[in-house]
């Protein structure tokens, strides 16, 4: 094999804006998206590098993810990371994987990341995507980077499933069911009574800090534990209605449970009894801006300053299938920008990575470019009932991108009501 070449600072720079130039960021996806989990004195990643941990050479299909992320064998290949070592073992990866030009950069944190000069960027709102290691300092007691202190409510969400929230959760952690956040008739968010409530009844007001994340099984065990494999979709649509309702400050377990597993910290499995609060303290809805409903889905399209926006799968937007068994009709909202969001409706590939953690957020921004979406107008992000929406509106969200909201009803209320064109096939 090729010899592994090391680099300076001063050749870093001079070779990282060049066209075959390409940067692999080897740490957690956390501290790629701006967590400083080694306590260095700044956050985030080198402008143009991309996202590649060293946990995930340990999956047999690595060289599927580095050409999902087109990193491609013509180019040089420049690899850092917290520690020099786990830079040579990505390294040796690319070079057994057929790789040429590979060189390990081993003074991100001594050089780099000190000198203020050299840049460094991140996710606009990762402090809201939370890793496991921040929840278990705010579980010790302790009030780590961004948390306010104060009252917080860890919350397990699931749908219908609290044998998955029994099985094993975050120490502490109430259980949250989203039929209490949303109205299973229609899929939508509950009335302002029924939020206020919910929110109280779970020991929520509206300066509470709430920590949520999902849990995903075994495809294999979906029949012990029904409708678990939501995971973190249904954590991301409990947050929107959350938000939407006034809650201040509401945080995501980035790769939810499954990500603090894998960290090795406890799991209990204790039914923590829900504390409520009186009073949730703002009118509901304090941010009504993040929902959008059917007459303004109708007026969005005919707007030149706003988009619809469907991250729907491909047979659901080519109307093959509802996507699920109490939609009858199929087809597509005529004139909304179509995002393949995942394989089927109950799945987001193109919003996950393969470890459940949100996609690199440039990966997602390149989709949305492609399709033609920019920050500049009001997207409304929708998909069959609104989970999937919450999703890549969750995204949008995190960049910073200012006007952004859920089509809360969807395809199922947009099917429902015979006064709303629709169309199948391909797109003409």
């Amino acid at each position: 094999m090729p010899e592994i070449a090391t680099i300076s600072t001063a050749q870093l720079e001079e070779k990282r804006r060049d066209l075959d130039v390409q940067l692999i960021d080897t740490r957690p996806v956390d501290a790629y998206n701006g967590w400083k989990l080694m306590n260095e004195a700044r956050g985030g990643h080198i402008p143009g590098a991309r996202s590649l941990p060293l946990k995930w050479t340990q999956y047999i299909d690595w060289i599927e993810i580095v050409r999902n992320k087109n990193i491609r064998p013509d180019q040089h290949i420049i690899i850092y990371g917290y520690r020099p070592e786990d830079c040579v073992q990505v390294a040796n990866r690319f070079l057994k994987s057929g790789y040429e030009r590979v060189s390990v950069y081993p003074d991100f944190l001594d050089e780099w990341v000190p000198a203020r000069e050299n840049s460094l960027i991140h996710l606009f709102r990762y402090q809201r995507l939370v890793h496991a290691g921040w929840i278990k300092n705010v579980i010790d007691g302790k009030v780590p980077e961004s948390h306010p202190g104060g009252h917080t409510v860890i919350c397990h969400a699931h749908y219908r499933n609290r044998d998955a929230y029994l099985s094993g959760h975050i120490p502490g952690a109430i259980d949250i069911d989203t039929n209490a956040l949303e109205d299973p008739d229609t899929w939508n968010r509950r009335s302002p009574k029924e939020l206020k409530h919910a929110l109280e009844a779970h020991g929520i007001d509206s300066d509470t800090t709430v920590i949520l994340y999902g849990k995903y099984m075994d495809p294999d065990r979906d029949d012990e534990f029904p409708g678990s494999a939501a995971g973190d979709i249904g954590a991301i649509r409990c947050a929107l209605i959350m938000m939407y309702a006034g809650v201040r400050d509401v945080r995501i377990l980035n790769g939810g449970f499954h990500y603090w597993e894998h960290a090795g910290y406890d799991v209990h499995t204790d039914d923590v009894p829900k504390k409520p609060v009186k009073e949730f303290g703002r009118e509901i809805p304090a941010n009504p801006q993040l929902m959008v409903d059917l007459d303004e889905a109708r007026q969005m399209i005919a707007a030149d300053d706003a988009e619809l926006v469907c991250v729907r799968s491909v047979p659901e937007f080519l109307g093959e299938v509802s996507g699920y068994n109490y939609i009858d009709v199929k087809g597509r909202i005529p004139g909304a920008v179509f995002v393949e969001g995942g394989s089927d409706a109950y799945h987001m590939e193109n919003y996950r990575n393969l470890d459940y953690s949100v996609r690199e957020f440039q990966e997602v921004q390149e989709l949305w470019r492609q399709a033609g979406l920019s920050p500049d107008k009001h997207l409304a992000f929708y998909c069959g009932t609104g989970w999937r929406g919450s999703e890549a509106w969750f995204n949008a969200w995190l960049m910073g991108w200012p006007r952004v909201s859920v089509f809360d009803g969807g395809w199922f209320e947009w099917s429902n009501d015979p006064r709303n064109p629709y169309e199948t096939g391909p797109v003409r």
